[in-house]
C-alpha cells in the first residue's frame, strides 16, 4: 500500500484551495475592475502561491523541467495506477476529506458524461488533473498548478497577479521582454513553451494516444489569459482557435464539477475499465 504524502510548508492549505480561487475568480459576468477587486481579497496563501510561481517560472526552469519530466521516465503505470498514486497525496488542512483524489477526477467526468459529451472527453475529463503527480515527484506547488502562461515573452497584464512577475529575473532579459519574445507571429501554441505544471506534463503523457482536442484541453485547460480574456492572440494560429470552443467547453466542467453528487468508484468502475481500454494501452509511460 502506498503511503500518504503529506504537503507542508507550502503556501496553499491544499490544491483545491487553487480551484476555489478559479472557481470564485472566474464566475460570468465580472468585468475587468471586478477582477481586480477579487483579487485584491484574495487569501494570503494564493496570493503568495502566485508571488512563487510568478517570481521562478522563467524559461530556463521550464525548458529544465520539460527535459526532466518530457522523457517520460518515471515508469509505466495503468490510468487506475496513476489515480491511486494521486490519492497517496493528502494536503494539510483538506477541507474535502471526504473525497478522494479519483473521486474528484469522476466528479469532472461524470458531469461531462451525463451531458452526453464524446466518450472522448468523458476520458479527458478523468486524466486531466492526473499531472498533479508532479508533487509527488517533490515538485513545489507554484511547479505543478497555476494559470498558466508562455515563458520567453513579453507577460500579459491579463495574467491573474502580474505584479508578481517584478522579481522574475527574466525581466532582464531584453528578448523576452518584447511582444514576440523568441517566438515568430502567429507561430502556433503548439510551439510555445507554456509556464510548467500538470497540464503539460499530462498533455505529453497522452500525446501518443488522444485527439488533437483532447490534448488541447489537457495542455491549455488553465491557460485563462488565452481563453478568458483573449491574450496572446497574436502566437495563435488557425488551428488554435478552432481548438478554443472545445477548451471553453471543458472548462465549465473543470471549473464547477465540484459539488456534484460523490461518485461511486466501484459501480463505475467497468465503465471507466471499457473507456480506458478504447482509447489507451493497459499502462502508459509517465
Amino acid at each position: 500500500m502506498n503511503t500518504p504524502v503529506i504537503a507542508t510548508g507550502q503556501p496553499l492549505q491544499n490544491l483545491e484551495q487553487w480551484d476555489d480561487f478559479l472557481e470564485g475568480r472566474y464566475k460570468e459576468g465580472k468585468s475587468e475592475a471586478e477582477f481586480r477587486q477579487y483579487d485584491a481579497t484574495a487569501n494570503p496563501g494564493v496570493a503568495e502561491f502566485y508571488r512563487l510561481n510568478h517570481e521562478h517560472q522563467t524559461v530556463a526552469y521550464t525548458l529544465g523541467k520539460e527535459k526532466e519530466y518530457f522523457s517520460l521516465n518515471k515508469g509505466q503505470k495503468t490510468i487506475w495506477e496513476a489515480a491511486e498514486f494521486l490519492n497517496t497525496l493528502v494536503d494539510d488542512s483538506d477541507p474535502d476529506t471526504d473525497l478522494t483524489q479519483i473521486e474528484h477526477l469522476m466528479q469532472t467526468s461524470e458531469a461531462i458524461r451525463r451531458d452526453g459529451h464524446p466518450r472522448w472527453m468523458v476520458l479527458t475529463g478523468f486524466i486531466h488533473d492526473l499531472g498533479k503527480c508532479l508533487c509527488l515527484y517533490g515538485e513545489p506547488q507554484w511547479g505543478v498548478v497555476g494559470d498558466t502562461f508562455p515563458v520567453g515573452c513579453a507577460w500579459s497584464r491579463d495574467i491573474v497577479f502580474p505584479e508578481y512577475f517584478a522579481l522574475n529575473p527574466d525581466r532582464d532579459v531584453p528578448e523576452y521582454q518584447t511582444k514576440y519574445g523568441i517566438y515568430e507571429p502567429n507561430c502556433g501554441l503548439e510551439n510555445v513553451h507554456m509556464s510548467f505544471g500538470h497540464d503539460g506534463y499530462i498533455a505529453k503523457v497522452m500525446e501518443p494516444y488522444l485527439r488533437d482536442e483532447s490534448l488541447y484541453m489537457l495542455r491549455f485547460h488553465s491557460f485563462y489569459p488565452w481563453h478568458r480574456h483573449g491574450a496572446y492572440d497574436y502566437l495563435c494560429n488557425d488551428k488554435d482557435r478552432s481548438m478554443l470552443e472545445w477548451i471553453l467547453k471543458f472548462n465549465q466542467y473543470d471549473l464547477y464539477s465540484k459539488g456534484h453528487t460523490k461518485p461511486n468508484v466501484a459501480e463505475l468502475k467497468p465503465y471507466y475499465d471499457d473507456l480506458f481500454a478504447e482509447f489507451l494501452p493497459t499502462t502508459i509511460a509517465w
